[in-house]
């Protein structure tokens, strides 16, 4: 079975984060209604694929969802880390995998919405290709710059990379993800020349920015609230419109002048591949539903700055179609187009 990552640390939940969960989403388990192939299921590992490197903050949220799903379920889960291509490589392995429950897919919402925006041949569809499952987190980026890095504020980098176009540098999980994108879109608003240098995932980018190879990056929150509380880098702003309960004197972007149409907000979930038994849906759907509900899981991601997010299937079916359509707008207006 897989194991929660100890950097995750637990909490005093703060009272302002209960009842977080979406309203809608029903996780009472009854296998009584199922059907026989289903009731039975699983009856053998189930394989999380996690489209992105061990130890950033998707690789740790899987881990810690697959540790509380295996005690569920009575059967391991094994986290299979398959990076590149902004989260396609992974995407596309569970697309093409036996629509049985036993592989299943940890999304982000890059890989969802915004890979068939920038990516030519792409071969799998968000829509098609998928039998979502529900949402579990949702989350922001956060922009954070090294110490040596001589701007305090988000409108101070703005105008040092006015002064210096070209010269301050930004890393990201690679071309094409949310980190990428943040930076991107900030760019496009803010009217400034910022060097994107990818990576393969934030676990390699955030060695490189941690060591002072890189000026800045756009990546989840997660990531950086011990290195911030540390020192080790310097918060600017969050992505989303919502300041973090785990950094609430960090500003979002949008309460920057000039900057209020930026928003760059995250969400993650489950899906299975497009064929899978409604039955299994239904009972993976639940089983996550009562995992993530746990209140040690919440406490986790509340500390991190994450937020346990869940839906109906329905529900992320119908997100996912609609932030394809606001992200692909988004991708056009950026000029960025990959192969």
């Amino acid at each position: 079975m897989v194991a929660a990552n100890s950097r995750m640390h637990p909490g005093n939940l703060h009272p302002t984060r209960r009842g977080m969960l979406l309203a809608g989403a029903s996780f009472g388990l009854s296998a009584l209604g199922l059907p026989a192939h289903a009731a039975g299921y699983p009856d053998k590992p189930i394989r999380l694929v996690v489209p992105f490197p061990a130890g950033g903050a998707t690789d740790l949220m899987a881990r810690t969802l697959g540790q509380k799903l295996a005690e569920r379920i009575g059967q391991p889960v094994i986290i299979d880390n398959r990076a590149g291509a902004g989260g396609g490589i992974g995407a596309e392995a569970v697309a093409t995998s036996a629509p049985d429950g036993y592989t299943l897919l940890f999304a982000t919402m890059g890989s969802l919405t915004i890979n068939p925006s920038l990516y030519k041949n792409l071969r799998y569809d968000p829509v098609k290709s998928f039998e979502p499952i529900t949402l579990t987190h949702n989350t922001s980026n956060l922009l954070v710059v090294n110490p040596g890095v001589p701007a305090k504020s988000v409108a101070e980098l703005i105008e040092l990379a006015r002064k210096r176009p070209g010269e301050l540098t930004f890393a990201s999980a690679g071309n094409g993800t949310t980190s990428h994108l943040s930076g991107e879109l900030f760019k496009s608003l803010a009217k400034v020349d910022l060097t994107h240098v990818p990576y393969k995932g934030s676990a390699p980018a955030m060695t490189d920015f941690l060591g002072g190879r890189t000026s800045m990056m756009f990546d989840t929150a997660s990531n950086f609230v011990e290195y911030a509380k540390n020192g080790k880098v310097r918060p600017l702003g969050v992505t989303g419109r919502k300041r973090l309960p785990s950094m609430p004197t960090v500003p979002a972007i949008s309460e920057t002048p000039g900057m209020g149409d930026y928003e760059m907000s995250l969400w993650l979930g489950v899906l299975a591949p497009a064929g899978t038994p409604s039955a299994i849906v239904a009972k993976l759907h639940d089983e996550i539903g009562v995992a993530m509900s746990s209140p040690d899981i919440i406490r986790q991601m509340a500390d991190a700055g994450i937020e346990v997010r869940l839906s109906t299937a329905k529900e992320f079916a119908a997100l996912i179609r609609t932030d394809t359509a606001k992200w692909s707008e988004v991708v056009k207006r950026s000029g960025v187009r990959l192969d």
